[in-house]
């Protein structure tokens, strides 16, 4: 693993992955190098315009077949369930997933269901895509599901008392405990997926301080410009590029080393920047109590069971 790029990425004719928040940051750079290496890449976001233009870059480095797009906002379920019928009729099977898209530190905001928006977002959204599509990857010889955390999970706590901030909100712990549930959530679907003698590897990921649009988002919608613009000069300064930042959820997407239920994040001084390495997330974000009341919390709040029934082979390993 030491020196890895996603130059060395393996070849990926054959495959179809799909990837959530491919529009820009450490998504697009994701498609990219999958595309560069043989992938049939579906980019899934929000904004169309932005969706065109990245699938024309996408195009512009692809060796495989034409990536294409399917209108996604995690912000709201009948998006994400209107998206999952899209590559229901498309797709046989689908190799992986990437649920990359996400949210940071904003201003309470609701989803269309009500939810608050980073935890709306960044984990309700995406456990009920994958719920939806769990078929075609279960189609799949050797499925995978790659979710990107951040080292901001550290300071997450799960308000289980009140996880969309009814009262006291706190954007950058709302944050952390999106993040946090992203990791919770990525240690019980490899869980179950192994319960239900699946191949599907479920695995977690993050950038370290990686520069993409991400970090003046909030600034950008709480009206405060200067700050938007210093977060834009940190960036400059200190962060590594969205290219070195998506390394370790490429690596998590692709390498034959991959274990379900690992987490990979860059290797530098306190996983701030490097190459990938496998890494450990806090202890709490492997509590097996808590992982399996947030996956009934999210059943309930999205209404989507996943459905195991197609498993047919041993998982390898």
């Amino acid at each position: 693993m030491a020196g890895w790029t996603d130059r060395d990425i393996p070849d990926q004719h054959g495959r179809t992955v799909l990837v959530t928040g491919a529009n820009s940051g450490l998504g697009l750079r994701s498609a990219e190098a999958l595309a560069r290496a043989g992938a049939t890449v579906i980019l899934a976001c929000r904004d169309q315009a932005k969706a065109a233009a990245a699938r024309d870059a996408v195009a512009a480095v692809a060796t495989g077949d034409e990536p294409w797009c399917v209108p996604l906002d995690l912000a709201d379920l009948s998006s994400v369930r209107d998206a999952a019928s899209t590559l229901g009729a498309r797709l046989d099977h689908l190799d992986v997933l990437m649920n990359n898209a996400g949210v940071m530190a904003i201003p309470l905001r609701r989803t269309a269901d009500g939810f608050e928006a980073q935890f709306g977002t960044n984990h309700l959204g995406h456990f009920a895509l994958t719920g939806l599509v769990l078929p075609l990857l279960l189609a799949a010889p050797a499925p995978r599901v790659v979710t990107t955390s951040s080292q901001a999970h550290r300071a997450g706590r799960m308000r289980w008392h009140d996880p969309h901030w009814r009262t006291g909100y706190r954007k950058w712990l709302a944050y952390g405990q999106s993040k946090l549930a992203n990791l919770l959530f990525t240690f019980e679907l490899d869980r179950r997926a192994r319960e239900a003698g699946t191949n599907l590897l479920a695995v977690a990921a993050h950038p370290g301080y990686a520069a993409t649009h991400l970090q003046a988002v909030g600034p950008e919608l709480a009206g405060h410009r200067l700050q938007a613009r210093m977060m834009q000069l940190v960036n400059r300064v200190v962060a590594q590029s969205d290219t070195q930042g998506a390394w370790p959820q490429l690596y998590a997407a692709t390498m034959g080393d991959v274990e379900g239920g690992a987490y990979y994040g860059p290797g530098g001084p306190f996983e701030v920047r490097g190459h990938p390495k496998r890494t450990r997330p806090m202890a709490s974000a492997r509590d097996p109590r808590d992982a399996a009341r947030l996956w009934e919390l999210s059943e309930r709040e999205t209404g989507v069971i996943y459905d195991w029934s197609p498993a047919r082979s041993e998982r390898s390993g």
